[in-house]
């Protein structure tokens, strides 16, 4: 089974990531499905408010956007939840595809927070189309492996997550790991007070992933699907610095 996996380790890869890519099409038709039935019903704050649509768009993006950051936090407080979001973590390098990779139960969970989200709210479709789209290209592009010129990265930041912006969060130091939750706007960093600029180390000398994760063995789909119900030895959990599993 361990030759059968090494052998065909690169298509193994691509078919979790089609397979993951097509689950994320289809939280998006959800989620737009739940909102296009809400507006039908007039359920949530945008409803019985009244607020006119060119108003409830950006808002409702606005909202969500920060309900992505304050639930990124609760995956990396709550031990459970730290088990299945660890997955995103464990990559030894970031690459495009490092925005994508998360666990299905993480997805699944996701799925179900952002769908009561959009009830509450009455998301307008639109909001939740625009939000979902805007939400997987900024995930993608500052997961990837690219640098940009310090000074368009400086104002771009204050706007969107840059890849250096977000690299810092992938750091296997855990006040690194623990800074920078945001995947699109980065105003909530800054506001709630998780806002790192720069890695201790630079980007050239820090390291990426988790203390307990470092063979690349660990990389293989069996073992990423696997890790939530893999505690790490006390040795590495209790070792300071670093995110206890």
């Amino acid at each position: 089974m361990q030759d059968f996996l090494m052998l065909n380790e690169p298509w193994i890869r691509f078919a979790a990531f089609a397979g993951v890519l097509l689950l994320m099409a289809g939280w998006e038709l959800a989620a737009v499905g739940v909102a296009l039935t809400a507006e039908q019903q007039g359920w949530g704050l945008v409803h019985w408010l009244q607020v006119p649509l060119w108003l409830a768009v950006p808002l409702c993006v606005v909202a969500l956007d920060a309900l992505i950051y304050f639930q990124h936090r609760l995956f990396h407080a709550v031990p459970w939840l730290w088990r299945l979001h660890r997955m995103h973590h464990a990559d030894l390098e970031l690459d495009v595809t490092s925005g994508l990779r998360f666990h299905p139960l993480e997805i699944l969970l996701s799925m179900a927070i952002k769908v009561a989200a959009v009830v509450v709210l009455g998301a307008p479709a639109l909001a939740v189309l625009l939000f979902e789209v805007i939400l997987n290209a900024t995930s993608m592009f500052n997961h990837g492996n690219v640098r940009l010129p310090r000074r368009l990265d400086r104002w771009l930041r204050l706007v969107v997550v840059t890849p250096d912006m977000h690299r810092v969060h992938h750091s296997w130091l855990r006040h690194e790991t623990d800074s920078n939750f945001g995947f699109n706007l980065p105003w909530w960093d800054r506001l709630f007070g998780t806002y790192r600029d720069q890695p201790e180390q630079g980007h050239l000398g820090m390291t990426i992933g988790l203390e307990q994760f470092r063979d690349p063995g660990e990389l293989r789909l069996d073992r990423m699907l696997l890790q939530p119900w893999r505690p790490p030895e006390a040795s590495e959990a209790d070792r300071p610095g670093v995110r206890r599993g």
